[in-house]
């Protein structure tokens, strides 16, 4: 750090916030002995509870060894990637006493093993979380005998974890890169957010497909054919769904948090990086790392505020969550503007515009995590007329009530956009208006804005992940409960299915708006990467002799270039491919289990003639996801790459911004319209039960509320939060082999052929992708025949 100049000050404050890192992990083992130590209620519980934990390891076991020769071709390439193009003058300047090819030896291992330790950290954060909810889910079961209020608090600090694993980890990561490389720590950054953005893609891939596949097919022959409840031990798919909800919901959606939180500081700092060369102030790097270390102190204070009493109702616990969040969110803006106060009140910070533009650009971002958290429940939330509408809506059927779910989902993604234009439009107010800049540098003050608003949205990390774990930690508590006191009547056991009926319902809400929040948060990542890579096209093409002014020009706003708006249609493309890719997974696999489901019942199961076999499911559910988890992160990672060599640097840039705004829109659409579908339904099993008057369970209308559900599944937890990491790999891509375009664009002889060929090689990777994706699934008969032949097997042996 010596390289840099930083100032005693500074020092310590970059050590402080290592600290804090390691203090945001201590507090995760501190919160885990807590939840250890509490009952884990009756032997059948712990019987169910078993299920599902190794359910959940055995996929999880299954998914790493799917993964790991990817991971293992992506370091190679890029510890190679460096070897293609010159080192970045930062990196010569840290070592100025090697030689540039020493230099890029160097920054070679530091990018790949980055690389590794965000995929390591992305993959901790949800395996580690999944495990910790798993162990918190029984035990917020056997709270809900004792109290409503205990019930909440473990569970939402079960889920808080997870958060702090996030926080530290995704802080501990950078501040380490920082501290080692100095000012050639973008060069490594990158490799660490492509690490964790794309075990992200991965779990949330697989994730969603497992949990929705077994959700779809446990609702359909479950409770609309059979009319059963929603966790009835009878199903043979109810394991299966409940573990789904762990790889899915915790293990997917922390990894994809934790990725967020590490491309923001990425784009943030390659961009203060950007803004130190033309101010020669360390501070636009030093700053956003001191913002999340006070975002780790300010969850930690705000778990403490999440409490209710002896009893209450799911409007109680969303209470209690919300004032946990907001407690955390005004400490961090108070103490954002006491850290900018006193560390960037100097003269040579106030002659680029004043010390407060920084302090509040994060401030603008905490407010975008507040109002995107309040417009998602009220799209998604029980008692909003939105859902209301849509519950209204099954009176007359299935189809208005998917209708009604369809528009309210278009008007949310319309609502989203305009919160996050509005706060790209306030970082132009504060970073737009600094005396003196313009130009070039204008813009890059501007995209340095965005990428700390987005660094803001993100201090409440702790927070959010613990909102998001709560959900299916409450899940997974109802459904223990349902298997293990089925035929009970007596007053304690219904005092206890409605709290945790309650907090499920709540736990829906939550998932929501936690991802609402990751949504938001990659929209603005996104632009912030962006920003990043208008910065290294523009080095890069300052290096071949080309205008920098025009070029960005060109690149971030001359559609009328064709090639360019070739670029953005293909861009915009891209989400919905991915999505129908993601969606037609689901449906093959939920086919299956509807299968499966209706065999087991043909033998006797719901007589009682025999018991349920859970774990064909598992295996079935498992067996979708392990398929499409290459070919679909492929398309994220080969589809830039070849529009690049393709079309040009110029055409790349086109295809970054297609992809933001469309996936954007997509994403919000597909999650607010399956959280409204599932909170309708659940709003239509509350109702007492009345046939006579097509009321509660079992009636026309929740048949109607189930298949909206079902419709929604994959929409919410599948296909839209899987868009997020997604919509991120494309642009660390980009970010990455951008330098590598610009020094191949338009060369002519042997070089322009071998680009040929190594476009044609991707297509064709390209192609394989989609072949593997669309591939139907293995049918119901292979499944069911693979044991008997297996056995015919050992049996010819032994004759």
């Amino acid at each position: 750090m010596s390289v840099m100049g930083l100032s005693q000050v500074e020092t310590i404050a970059i050590w402080a916030v290592f600290g804090v890192a390691i203090l945001g992990l201590l507090y995760a083992i501190f919160l885990r002995s807590q939840i250890l130590r509490e009952d884990k209620g009756t032997e059948k519980m712990q019987e169910v509870w078993g299920a599902i934990k190794d359910g959940a390891n055995a996929y999880l076991g299954k998914q790493i060894r799917s993964i790991v020769p990817l991971i293992g071709i992506l370091t190679v390439a890029l510890f190679l990637s460096v070897y293609i193009v010159p080192p970045s003058p930062e990196a010569l300047e840290r070592f100025a006493d090697q030689t540039p090819d020493q230099v890029r030896l160097i920054i070679g291992i530091a990018r790949a093993l980055a690389f590794v330790m965000g995929a390591g950290f992305s993959l901790a954060v949800g395996q580690i979380g999944m495990r910790m909810a798993i162990e918190g889910n029984v035990r917020v079961a056997a709270a809900s005998k004792r109290s409503f209020g205990e019930a909440l608090r473990i569970a939402y600090r079960a889920g808080t974890i997870t958060g702090m694993l996030t926080d530290g980890l995704g802080l501990l990561g950078g501040t380490i890169i920082f501290i080692i490389l100095g000012i050639a720590a973008p060069d490594a950054l990158l490799g660490f957010g492509f690490g964790g953005t794309l075990l992200a893609l991965f779990m949330r891939v697989g994730g969603g497909i497992f949990t929705k596949a077994a959700d779809v097919g446990a609702d359909l022959v479950g409770k609309v054919e059979a009319g059963i409840p929603e966790d009835d031990p009878r199903n043979p798919a109810v394991i299966a769904d409940l573990v789904g909800d762990n790889v899915g919901d915790c293990a997917g959606m922390a990894a994809d948090i934790f990725e967020s939180y590490e491309v923001t500081i990425v784009s943030g700092l390659i961009l203060g990086l950007s803004l130190w060369h033309v101010t020669g102030r360390l501070e636009w790097i030093i700053f956003p790392l001191m913002v999340r270390g006070i975002g780790v102190l300010s969850s930690i204070v705000g778990t403490y505020f999440v409490k209710a009493g002896e009893t209450g109702k799911s409007e109680d616990a969303m209470k209690a969550i919300f004032s946990g969040f907001i407690t955390s969110a005004i400490i961090s803006v108070a103490l954002f503007a006491l850290a900018g106060f006193l560390y960037l009140n100097t003269a040579a910070m106030n002659q680029w515009g004043g010390w407060w533009r920084l302090p509040a650009a994060v401030a603008v971002g905490v407010l975008l995590a507040i109002v995107i958290d309040r417009l998602t429940e009220y799209f998604t939330g029980t008692h909003a007329s939105p859902v209301n509408d849509v519950k209204k809506a099954a009176d007359t059927g299935p189809a208005t009530l998917i209708l009604n779910g369809i528009s309210l989902g278009f008007e949310s993604s319309v609502w989203s956009v305009v919160v996050i234009a509005l706060t790209i439009v306030a970082s132009i107010g504060i970073f737009g208006t600094i005396p003196g800049v313009s130009g070039v540098e204008r813009a890059t003050f501007i995209l340095y804005g965005v990428a700390m608003t987005g660094i803001g949205m993100l201090t409440l990390t702790g927070n959010n992940v613990a909102m998001d774990s709560f959900g299916p930690i409450s899940d997974n508590a109802n459904g223990i409960g349902e298997m293990a006191w089925s035929g009970k009547t007596d007053k304690a056991t219904k005092d206890a299915q409605q709290i945790m009926a309650d907090l499920d319902a709540v736990g829906n809400t939550t998932k929501a708006i936690t991802k609402g929040v990751a949504i938001g948060s990659a929209v603005i990542a996104a632009v912030s990467l962006f920003g990043s890579f208008l910065v290294d096209v523009s080095r890069a093409q300052a290096s071949q002799g080309i205008d920098i002014a025009s070029q960005i020009q060109s690149i971030g706003i001359r559609v009328d270039i064709p090639q360019i708006f070739v670029g953005m249609l293909i861009g915009g493309a891209l989400p919905w491919l991915f999505s129908s890719f993601a969606i037609q997974a689901v449906s093959r696999a939920a086919s299956l289990i509807v299968l499966e489901v209706r065999r087991q019942f043909k033998l006797g199961v719901l007589a009682g003639k025999v018991k349920p076999d859970y774990k064909q499911a598992v295996e079935i559910s498992t067996s979708a996801a392990q398929k499409e988890l290459v070919s679909l992160a492929l398309l994220g990672i080969v589809t830039p790459i070849v529009v690049g060599l393709l079309l040009g640097v110029e055409a790349l840039g086109g295809f970054l911004a297609g992809i933001i705004v469309s996936g954007q829109l997509l994403a919000v659409f597909l999650n607010n319209s399956g959280g409204a579908w599932d909170n309708a339904k659940k709003l239509i099993e509350d109702e007492p039960k009345d046939a006579k008057n097509n009321l509660g369970k079992g009636s026309e209308r929740h048949k109607a509320g189930v298949v909206g559900d079902t419709v929604g599944d994959p929409f919410k937890d599948t296909a839209g939060p899987a868009l997020n990491p997604m919509i991120k790999v494309v642009n660390l891509v980009a970010v990455i082999i951008a330098p590598i375009i610009v020094q191949y664009q338009g060369v002519g002889g042997l070089t322009q052929i071998v680009v040929w060929i190594v476009a044609a090689a991707l297509i064709g990777v390209l192609a394989w992708a989609v072949d593997r994706s669309k591939a139907p699934a293995p049918s119901m008969t292979a499944v069911m025949d693979a044991p008997k032949v297996a056995k015919k097997k050992t049996a010819s042996k032994k004759k």
